[in-house]
């Protein structure tokens, strides 16, 4: 199993940015997480989404503004951030969690994961 994040970059704050994780090698439902990393701080679970339903969480600090889906058919999960902040620049990972029942939908602990993607650098600054 491989999991390939990438869509990190620099931008200016109120800009937006899409992360993308293919994942590869899996079989069976499976629930995908992206997590966050800055310096200084502990690792923070953003936000998951489950392998069939489609069910979403968000941490508080990203809601309303970060959006994940998933194409299943790419086997790729999307995080769309909108109206950054200099508070979400970080290293963002994404993370894989099967295989599971259909109707999981994923946890906000990374312990939970077997299967973690490289990161990818988001900086949000003027």
């Amino acid at each position: 199993v491989q999991l390939q994040a990438s869509g990190g970059g620099l931008v200016q704050p109120g800009g937006s940015l899409r992360l993308s994780c293919t994942v590869s090698g899996f079989t069976g439902y499976y629930a995908i997480a992206w997590f966050r990393l800055a310096p200084g701080k502990e690792r923070e679970w953003v936000s998951c989404i489950g392998g069939r339903d489609n069910i979403t969480y968000y941490a508080d600090s990203v809601k309303g503004r970060f959006t994940i889906s998933r194409d299943n058919a790419k086997n790729t999960v999307y995080l769309q951030m909108n109206s950054l902040k200099p508070e979400d620049t970080a290293v963002y990972y994404c993370a894989a969690d099967g295989p599971k029942a259909p109707f999981y939908s994923g946890s906000t602990a990374s312990g939970q994961y077997d299967y973690w993607g490289q990161g990818t650098q988001v900086t949000v600054s003027s």
